[in-house]
């Protein structure tokens, strides 16, 4: 008559006992890891508001949005917020008319039509290409758009938007190609043979069929894209100018938000003053838009998801 060993019974205890360990360490690590994000979004946000409402405590909130010049740095101050957001909108607008386009048609390319071994090379070529510092894309926009946009068009200033928002958009072509890609990769085989089998061609497989049921994704590219362009700093800083002035034409200059913050950020005005001030309510405007494009993104995938 055979008796359980009690000493493996034993080990196989301990073994479980310590897997279970192992396990509440490892979501205890995971749960620190998603806190810390949080906690670094918190303590920005903290930093924003508390300098930002000093700041509103000498400056009329509705100057501050209603207002048409903005000369914080001149001896007649003017805190309208509206010069640095037309800069913004415009060069962002530029850049995504030239990189939604180009990167959602080169997703679907590369998704749907590319063999493997252009694949292979194509999609390393892009993040190679969003691996290009944001500085070198400037002193592109800079010293070779502007002047080859200037032989077509002489009276175009050295500083401009259009040549920012131009090459803006070619940096953010990998970041959408590249999810979008993913995304229509992730579309279900049996959609595309369904389409096939009802006598559709690959492209209008590509168009009708696979690009509709993988827009949640697509439309995630786009937000990141739109964000990524809100957010750029250097290229416009560069190529686009710091006058801040109150126009939608991308053929003239002006300032961002993220130029007008690195203009003062580089430690000629002493912190605490107003003028050093304005740089957290920019910074603060430009955080609220990027938030209001996130949260109608949010909604928009979510009322494609169930659509499709």
């Amino acid at each position: 008559m055979d008796f359980p060993d009690f000493n493996d019974s034993e080990a196989r205890r301990r073994s479980r006992v310590q897997q279970q360990y192992f396990e509440r360490a490892i979501e205890l690590l995971l749960l620190l890891a998603a806190l810390s994000s949080i906690a670094v979004i918190v303590g920005i946000l903290y930093v924003l508001l508390g300098e930002s409402l000093q700041f509103f405590r000498q400056v009329s909130l509705w100057k501050f949005i209603t207002g048409t010049r903005w000369t914080p740095l001149f001896g007649d101050p003017q805190y309208g917020i509206w010069p640095l957001l037309s800069g913004t909108l415009t060069t962002t607008f530029v850049a995504l008319t030239i990189a939604i386009p180009l990167g959602t048609a080169i997703a679907i390319y590369s998704s749907e039509f590319a063999p493997a071994t252009v694949r292979e090379i194509l999609k390393p070529s892009l993040e190679l290409l969003a691996g290009v510092p944001s500085v070198v894309y400037g002193y592109f926009a800079l010293l070779v758009v502007t002047p080859l946009l200037q032989q077509v068009l002489p009276w175009l200033p050295g500083f401009n938007m259009i040549s920012a928002g131009m090459v803006m958009g070619l940096a953010i072509i990998p970041l959408i190609s590249s999810i979008s890609e993913d995304a229509m990769r992730a579309v279900p085989n049996h959609l595309r043979e369904g389409s096939y089998a009802m006598g559709a061609t690959k492209i209008q497989t590509a168009l009708k069929v696979v690009f509709p049921a993988a827009i949640s994704g697509v439309m995630s590219a786009y937000i990141l894209g739109t964000s990524r362009a809100l957010g750029e700093t250097m290229i416009v800083t560069i190529a686009a100018g710091l006058q801040p002035t109150l126009t939608f034409n991308p053929f003239e200059q002006s300032a961002t938000i993220t130029a007008y913050i690195v203009q003062v950020s580089m430690g000629d005005l002493p912190h605490g003053t107003l003028q050093y001030q304005t740089i957290f309510a920019a910074g603060l405007t430009l955080v609220l838009m990027t938030l209001a494009l996130n949260v109608m993104g949010h909604f928009l995938t979510k009322r494609y998801r169930e659509h499709y």
